[in-house]
């Protein structure tokens, strides 16, 4: 039978993602709209969204936090175009944002010394080819995959390379080993449920050190400049970005911290999440047509969770457009370029309760269209 509750909220997007509960932009702090970016109170703002940012995460001394164009694929390709050419470089990709940083290596960039380790949908590549001398890119979690690097013990402690990690859809989400990662880049948009084209850039000392000492052969664009005379430019990680932001948005981010910290920082994050995955894996465990994506238990996402259906591509996408036709569950279709299949967003700003409810739908949906 057609189920009569409904999520109170039925945004399930990847990306922009759910905003927080309770959100009203009413609420915001908007004493910055309409001044500089560069005034007294634009910097401070703009500062706090970095400093907040470190004190929140638990960032290692000595890590650094800037605001940056061009949301994380801005992030991951100004560091990129900055860091690359001084050693060989190992890629690791999975689904299709970091085959993304794999076609920027070979194809723009035009690396010699290039490794690249990949594995299809649902699985990962095998992390024990990571030479600790080579830099090293990866996702930490596939948004388009659903599926999660599980752990860091891969990653050498006596390593001279560096290790740039897309953590998009993984930041304050999931535990981040922090001492491992030297280059560290997110978007608001995804489980802080913020605003778009700001991307954010952390920065380890090694991180630092390569930038102050290495000069790619390439030209760098404006934006993409980190260092002025050999040395970083300090500035970027104290709020003064490197093009105009837009205020709103930093109030809107600075709304999304403040709300972290109410309810009890990144622990309390992290479990939300995972929260919203065990209702998912309960749903699996007792649908036989049903499926994650993810082949191995503990490299499930539990942000960006992925399942596979037995009905065809066409009536996976019957089942989509039906939930948005109810208003019961929008934006959940699998990427384009992933097998067919239901993307479920499940970070923090998303609550169990609207999980749960959505659950009979998909129920409904499922018998509806394989009838």
């Amino acid at each position: 039978m057609k189920p009569t509750s409904k999520p109170n909220n039925p945004n399930f997007s990847s990306g922009p993602c759910s905003k927080r509960p309770g959100y009203d932009v009413a609420n915001l702090d908007i004493s910055t709209l309409g001044r500089s970016h560069r005034s007294a109170v634009g910097k401070t703002a703009l500062g706090r969204a970095c400093a907040d940012t470190a004190e929140i995460l638990g960032l290692p001394e000595g890590y650094r936090v800037g605001v940056v164009p061009a949301s994380d694929t801005g992030a991951v390709e100004m560091i990129m175009w900055s860091l690359l050419g001084a050693r060989p470089v190992d890629i690791f990709a999975w689904e299709s944002f970091g085959a993304g940083w794999l076609t920027d290596a070979t194809k723009q960039l035009k690396l010699d010394e290039l490794n690249s380790y990949t594995a299809p949908y649902g699985l990962l590549p095998d992390l024990s080819q990571a030479n600790p001398d080579n830099d090293c890119i990866f996702t930490w979690n596939g948004t388009t995959a659903g599926v999660k690097v599980p752990n860091a013990d891969w990653i050498s402690d006596d390593r001279t390379g560096l290790t740039i990690c897309d953590a998009t859809s993984a930041v304050f989400a999931m535990d981040m080993p922090w001492e491992k990662l030297d280059v560290i880049t997110y978007s608001w948009q995804k489980v802080l449920g913020g605003e778009g084209a700001h991307g954010m850039l952390i920065l380890s000392p090694r991180a630092v050190e390569r930038l102050e000492s290495y000069t790619p052969a390439w030209p760098l664009p404006k934006i993409f400049r980190l260092t002025k005379g050999g040395k970083l430019i300090e500035g970027i990680f104290r709020g003064e970005t490197i093009n105009t932001p837009s205020m709103l948005c930093v109030a809107d981010y600075l709304d999304a911290l403040d709300w972290i910290r109410s309810i009890g920082g990144l622990p309390a994050a992290i479990a939300k999440s995972e929260a919203n995955l065990d209702v998912l894996k309960e749903f699996v465990a007792t649908r036989s047509w049903a499926h994650f994506l993810a082949q191995e238990e503990d490299e499930t996402s539990n942000t960006s969770v992925c399942l596979t259906l037995d009905l065809e591509a066409d009536q996976v996408k019957q089942i989509v457009k039906l939930l948005d036709a109810e208003a019961v569950a929008y934006d959940i279709g699998a990427y384009r370029d992933a097998p067919a299949g239901l993307r479920i967003w499940c970070g923090a700003t998303v609550e169990e309760a609207d999980v749960k409810a959505l659950l009979p739908w998909l129920d409904w949906a499922y018998e509806t269209v394989s009838q």
